[in-house]
């Protein structure tokens, strides 16, 4: 795989060319500068960027000023390779928080190790209904300590609006929910997203995770994609590069709060 032929093809696919984000949400451009803008649900911020040293400050006062207006908080996904420079820096001084820094990860499927299975006494459910969300959400609550109820609405619309975008899957040790994840799959480009991927703490380090990354990607070679990416926390990395996914860059996300 050439990473910066294959890190180009992310930035065009699914940053310069994003699709929204699911349902009620749309992709504008303005300048160089492009966000997305979604209902109370969705996620809204900023995608990708075309800035240098003359221009960043005032799109980062543009958008601060647009997204202040809609009433809400909203996010600057800023990546490793992106101009200028010290653009994290510019967005601190604006106000932005920083958040942990992942690792963007991206693995063709015909390569990767995907042979993991799950532990004994360990089943997969796919979450196709209200009642798979909810167990995704409370596993999601369970594993990051967060707020679920974005996610829960979130894929619940997804589900119902376009279907063939979207797998969740949740394993369960009998009857209780351990883990959790889902993946995008984005049509017209060759990637498909894995997002979400958590375990509760006492199933952590059996290998549910590894089991779980491999199962969505063999569905998403079976549909047709190429390759998988991951947004990767220091934790989930080595997992990741142990079935064959390589670091393109970094991501960190600067979140504003009105």
């Amino acid at each position: 795989m050439d990473h910066a032929e294959v890190l180009a093809l992310h930035d065009r696919d699914l940053r310069k060319g994003a699709r929204p984000d699911g349902p009620g949400a749309r992709v504008e451009r303005t300048g160089g500068v492009v966000r997305q803008v979604a209902d109370a649900d969705g996620w809204n911020g900023i995608l990708w960027t075309d800035l240098d040293e003359t221009d960043a400050d005032a799109a980062i006062t543009e958008q601060i000023a647009y997204f202040t207006g809609l009433g809400g908080d909203f996010e600057w996904k800023l990546y490793g390779h992106d101009l200028p420079t010290d653009l994290g820096q510019r967005l601190t001084a604006a106000g932005f928080t920083p958040e942990p820094q992942e690792t963007l990860m991206v693995g063709e499927i015909a390569a990767l190790a995907l042979d993991a299975e799950l532990p004994d006494g360990i089943r997969l459910l796919s979450a196709t209904d209200r009642a798979g969300v909810d167990l995704v959400a409370d596993v999601h609550a369970k594993a990051f300590g967060t707020d679920s109820s974005r996610l829960r609405a979130g894929l619940l619309a997804q589900l119902a609006a376009d279907p063939d975008t979207v797998v969740a899957v949740v394993a369960l040790a009998g009857d209780e929910p351990v883990s959790a994840a889902r993946m995008e799959l984005v049509t017209g480009t060759p990637f498909a997203g894995l997002w979400g991927g958590g375990t509760v703490e006492s199933w952590r380090g059996r290998g549910i995770y590894r089991a779980l990354v491999a199962h969505r990607s063999r569905i998403a070679a079976d549909r047709g994609y190429r390759y998988v990416q991951v947004d990767a926390s220091d934790q989930s990395r080595p997992i990741l590069e142990r079935l064959g996914l390589a670091p393109l860059t970094t991501t960190t996300p600067y979140v504003y709060e009105p």
